[in-house]
């Protein structure tokens, strides 16, 4: 794993949070809890990057083939790169729907900028980040072609061990950081910048220095990481990732330190003061049903099973995820509503996971504590009224107003399967979910006749 190979090219680990970053980034699967990080495409982080004076190619974003037609005449170039605006690694070996093989091309002409726009945008693109489906391409960011003599590898993390921003940098850019800390790790350049003084610039020369730059490149590569570090610092970046960092070609010889592609995270809690910044999310980019839990103040992740859950508390989500795979069954989501949720939130709730076509049963577990169970089970009859459910709905409600929770659902006239024992619970779930699995491969429907 990365974080191992990161580790043992410098023992600290002070490198391992990029790893698990960027792992969250790769499958939803490896995530149990909310997400704390706002990506926005490439096209906008160039613009983050101008504006603080760090240097990129000339492009610009397109969303019709036209448009992309005439950007690449309006730049001095008679090479482009066109790039296919979706929110996942591994763009340049992914493919469209359309047919088209890669996600980055380098085209010759305007009239090439057009046609593989026309393949591009409108089409989902499949990357090893995406999973099957894909996720659709909207926009294309069309670049002048520049002649990299050299490429290098520099992000910036917040780091846990420190707990303070870190330098993570390599002279092999242009390719995957995690085969980089893999095959050679001696390659990687770490360095923990202290919050409260900052990125000094002696420290950036020497980062530079270990990189391999030299001369005037030297000190335009300090004065970039400057640069950079302030960003990170103002926007409360998360990550700021620039892959490849460039040495590029000038006519009369010389060369220029240039950022060609970048990737920014920046934390979900910092919303309230980086407005701007927020309002550059590109919701068709995200799974429809996280945004709608969001909208509702809910915790929610879908994964690849078919039991639905929803529980309170991201402990005990956890726990029921792991005790409905123990026997034998797979979660199609993480769903905590939380302490104080309310009967119109767990209705939405509902929704949500009844939305995924996976879904072969529902199992609800809730623990009160803050949470009142009679808030639950009058939310659990609402959704079931409204959507008409037609799913096994195993509940199993302990702790505070149970009673009346069960009262309420008894005198609703529901059927469900109401079970005390969580461990009963989940096994009754995975049970009725390959009931209802072999029934829909078989082609049959099964009615569970909810309400009576």
């Amino acid at each position: 794993m990365f974080s191992s190979a990161l580790r043992a090219a410098r023992p600290c680990g002070r490198a391992a949070g990029l790893a698990q970053f960027r792992a969250a980034q790769r499958t939803s699967n490896a995530a149990v809890c909310q997400k704390r990080n706002l990506s926005i495409h490439e096209h906008l982080s160039m613009g983050l990057l101008n504006e603080y004076g760090v240097k990129v190619p000339k492009g610009a974003v397109a969303t019709s083939p036209a448009e992309a037609e005439k950007i690449a005449k309006s730049l001095s170039s008679s090479d482009y790169v066109i790039k296919a605006q979706v929110l996942a690694g591994g763009r340049g070996k992914g493919h469209f729907d359309s047919g088209l093989k890669g996600g980055v091309r380098v085209v010759y002409s305007p009239t090439e900028v057009k046609m593989f726009a026309e393949k591009m945008l409108g089409h989902k693109l499949i990357t090893k980040q995406t999973g099957a489906g894909g996720r659709p391409c909207n926009a294309v960011y069309v670049v002048e072609r520049l002649y990299v003599r050299r490429e290098y590898y520099f992000a910036i993390i917040q780091d846990r061990t420190t707990q303070g921003p870190v330098i993570v940098a390599s002279s092999q850019g242009g390719m995957d950081i995690e085969t980089v800390a893999a095959e050679t790790p001696e390659a990687l350049v770490t360095h923990s910048v202290d919050i409260n003084v900052g990125l000094k610039r002696e420290d950036a020369v020497n980062v530079a220095k270990k990189l391999g730059f030299t001369g005037k490149a030297q000190e335009e590569a300090a004065d970039t990481f400057e640069r950079l570090y302030k960003l990170f610092i103002e926007k409360d970046a998360t990550m700021i990732e620039i892959n490849p960092l460039a040495e590029v070609h000038q006519e009369g010889g010389e060369s220029t330190v240039m950022c060609m592609d970048a990737k920014f995270g920046f934390d979900d809690n910092a919303e309230f003061r980086q407005e701007k910044i927020f309002q550059l999310r590109d919701k068709t980019q995200e799974d429809a049903r996280e945004v709608a839990a969001a909208k509702w103040n809910l915790n929610y992740i879908g994964l690849d099973g078919s039991i639905g859950c929803l529980v309170n508390g991201a402990g005990l989500a956890m726990a029921t995820m792991d005790i409905i795979k123990l026997h034998g069954g797979e979660p199609a989501n993480f769903l905590d509503v939380g302490g104080g949720a309310k009967a119109d939130q767990v209705t939405e709730a509902f929704k949500i996971i009844s939305s995924d076509p996976r879904v072969s049963a529902i199992l609800v577990n809730i623990f009160g504590g803050i949470m009142r169970c009679d808030i639950i089970a009058e939310g659990i009859i609402s959704a079931v009224n409204q959507l008409g459910l037609n799913l096994p709905l195993i509940v199993r409600l302990q702790g505070t107003e149970v009673d009346a929770a069960k009262k309420l659902i008894k005198d609703s006239g529901l059927r469900m399967f109401s079970v005390d024992d969580l461990d009963v619970a989940a096994s009754k779930a995975v049970q009725m979910s390959n009931i209802v699995g072999m029934a829909r491969k078989a082609g049959v429907q099964v009615k569970f006749e909810l309400p009576i």
